[in-house]
């Protein structure tokens, strides 16, 4: 008992005081939110990208430099501006001195995206190498770091260079380990800068990004001409800018900005949009309709400019601040007056668009009615299914949106982590279930294969038990902003019969939660096929390639596993699957996918194109097991 007391003792000794650098590693959730290896929209690597960027764009909102070119190239990733440039006396601070920066002085950036001077140096920390190079008025001076350690320092030098700012790094893969750059997730980012600062040219590995009219162009982009029911209404004011329609299908899908920042948790002025617009449609109507039926299939993008915006954490995906600038209005208010002035003069110019929005609205209010008996037996048939024993295997992980500071951010930080398997049968659900984190991760199992609902209206997730459960498991009955987990994983045998599996879930997802695939929420579970050893090593293979390489790194004859089922799979060999190092391939739609086409292509008829998808597939799986 002695040695145990002096074990855990609290003393002076017990006080330790970091360096900014090593603070940064050793939590770098604080700075960056999730490490991840790239699958994810929001995971660290991307966020990496968007904080040097993020200096560019202020640079442009105050009015210097109009392009911005960013190439990545093995693993080195170069971001170069044309704006005022670092002051050269500042170099080394800028991007090594926390609480350094020029974003304390509101005359020199007013309503930038960044307020505390940490986002470059959460880069310069989390990265084995990083230079920045400063360009101005005739002269030049760089600074190379290592893990945020300066290593060179140059001299100033006369460059006949542009004014601006090169910044060039390689993210640390002992920090993000197994990382890859998504193209598609920087193209969206890319895209939706462009959006917000029209004019502005980016260039990504030459591809060039650029728009003219702003969040119009970004919904034209999201949606499809043939799925809406009006015209685009596209309304710009002081400091706000809006753009609404409404399509065909199920849900809401909203794009909310700050000060040109991806907002991808909403917060304030989102909610404030949401209120405000119901209220809004409500006074010009006459007519005191649901709020689900006026936002029922809503598609809108919003985007405001704040003096000294108050994020939810660092990585500003949610913004709290009530009141647009000190002194002035709330942002409820704001949008509000915004939209009651604008958007009802809209309204009232355009009347064919009027009447289009209105019969939209009747139409979801016809269908909500008619669905209100069966969700009623619905919800009472779920209760009695017990679902969280039968089905759903929770995790202990519950939102608080009562916290508050660093309670807060830790809850913010569990809830990206947060996540659910999708899996089929006993066998493959009680190796999850054993293998699984039980802080974040839950398990739901399908009783067989679910039902083909393409083509069915959303009376069948309520009627048919297994959608139902599922449903409720994921807490959205009621909306998307309800998900209960952040990340939803199929988890399915590596086969024809698993792969039918997904098709039938995603056919689900597509048809009646569509705005779930669309905001990176959902996953394919990806798990070894082969697993090769010998006496002193094991190596897990996920394809031909990496069998062939490890068995040319272990020599002689191996032991060669092939994996036919998740069940095969025991569950200390799954928790390494699952965990830190878990891979799992991201469900993306390209701007252009129209999915009742795709539906109809891969669930409808039997049509050439499917044939083709399922031959093609079964071959490699014939060949997967030959070899």
């Amino acid at each position: 008992m002695a040695e145990e007391k002096q074990l855990f003792d609290y003393n002076e000794d017990s006080i330790k005081t970091l360096e900014w650098r090593e603070h940064i590693r050793l939590r770098p959730g604080m700075y960056i939110g999730k490490l991840g290896d790239g699958s994810s929209p929001d995971d660290g690597i991307y966020v990496l990208l968007k904080e040097v960027i993020d200096n560019c764009i202020d640079e442009h909102t105050m009015g210097y430099g109009k392009q911005i070119e960013v190439t990545h190239e093995k693993g080195t990733v170069s971001i170069r501006d044309y704006g005022r440039g670092i002051p050269l006396g500042k170099v080394v601070d800028v991007v090594s001195k926390i609480n350094t920066g020029a974003k304390y002085d509101s005359k020199v950036f007013q309503k930038s995206v960044g307020l505390n001077g940490v986002g470059t140096k959460a880069v310069n920390a989390l990265c084995s190498s990083f230079t920045v190079t400063s360009f101005r008025e005739g002269k030049m001076k760089s600074a190379a770091f290592e893990k945020g350690v300066l290593v060179r320092e140059e001299k100033e030098q006369k460059t006949t260079e542009q004014n601006g700012t090169l910044v060039t790094f390689i993210p640390d893969d002992s920090v993000f380990k197994n990382y890859h750059f998504i193209h598609e997730y920087i193209d969206n980012q890319f895209w939706n800068y462009c959006y917000l600062n029209a004019g502005l040219a980016l260039y990504f590995n030459g591809k060039k990004y650029i728009s003219k009219n702003g969040l119009l162009d970004l919904l034209l982009r999201k949606t499809n001409a043939d799925e809406l029911r009006y015209p685009i209404i596209h309304l710009k004011g002081d400091d706000i800018e809006v753009a609404i329609t409404h399509e065909n299908q199920y849900g809401e899908e909203y794009y909310s900005f700050v000060n040109g920042q991806f907002t991808t948790q909403g917060g304030t002025h989102l909610a404030a949009f949401r209120e405000t617009f119901v209220k809004t449609i409500r006074d010009f109507y006459k007519k005191d309709y649901d709020a689900a039926d006026i936002r029922g299939s809503i598609c809108a993008a919003i985007s405001v400019r704040v003096q000294e915006p108050v994020f939810e954490s660092q990585t500003k995906t949610k913004l709290g601040s009530t009141v647009v600038s000190e002194g002035g209005p709330t942002m409820k208010n704001f949008i509000g007056d915004f939209l009651s002035r604008d958007l009802d003069l809209f309204l009232h110019k355009n009347p064919a668009v009027a009447d289009a929005l209105k019969k939209r609205i009747e139409q979801n209010e016809r269908e909500r009615k008619e669905l209100a008996g069966i969700k009623k037996l619905a919800n009472e048939r779920a209760k009695k299914a017990n679902l969280h024993n039968k089905k759903l295997r929770d995790c202990r992980f519950h939102y608080n949106d009562e916290a508050t500071g660093k309670e807060k951010d830790k809850i913010l930080e569990k809830q990206k982590e947060s996540t659910i398997f999708i899996t089929e049968g006993d066998s493959a659900s009680g190796s999850i279930t054993k293998a699984r984190n039980v802080e974040t991760q839950a398990v739901f199992s399908l009783r067989g294969k679910p039902l083909n609902c393409y083509g069915l209206t959303k009376k069948i997730v309520y009627e048919n038990e297994e959608f139902n459960l599922l449903q409720h498991a994921l807490n959205i009955e009621e909306g998307y902003e309800n998900l209960r987990y952040n990340n939803i994983v199929f988890a399915t045998d590596a086969d024809v019969d698993g792969m039918h599996i997904r098709l039938l879930l995603m056919t689900f997802f597509l048809q009646f939660f569509p705005d779930l695939v669309k905001n990176g929420h959902v996953y394919i579970l990806e798990t070894p096929l082969f697993r090769v050893r010998n006496k002193q090593e094991t190596i897990y293979c996920y394809d031909n390639t990496e069998k062939q390489a490890a068995i040319r790194k272990l020599g002689g004859k191996p032991e060669i596993t092939r994996f036919k089922g998740l069940g095969e799979i025991s569950p200390d060999e799954f928790a390494r699957f699952i965990g830190s190092e878990m891979r799992k391939e991201p469900v993306m739609l390209l701007p252009d996918t129209h999915i009742p086409q795709l539906l109809e292509d891969y669930m409808g008829k039997n049509t050439q194109d499917r044939q083709e998808f399922i031959i093609d597939n079964l071959k490699l799986e014939l060949d997967l097991i030959e070899e």
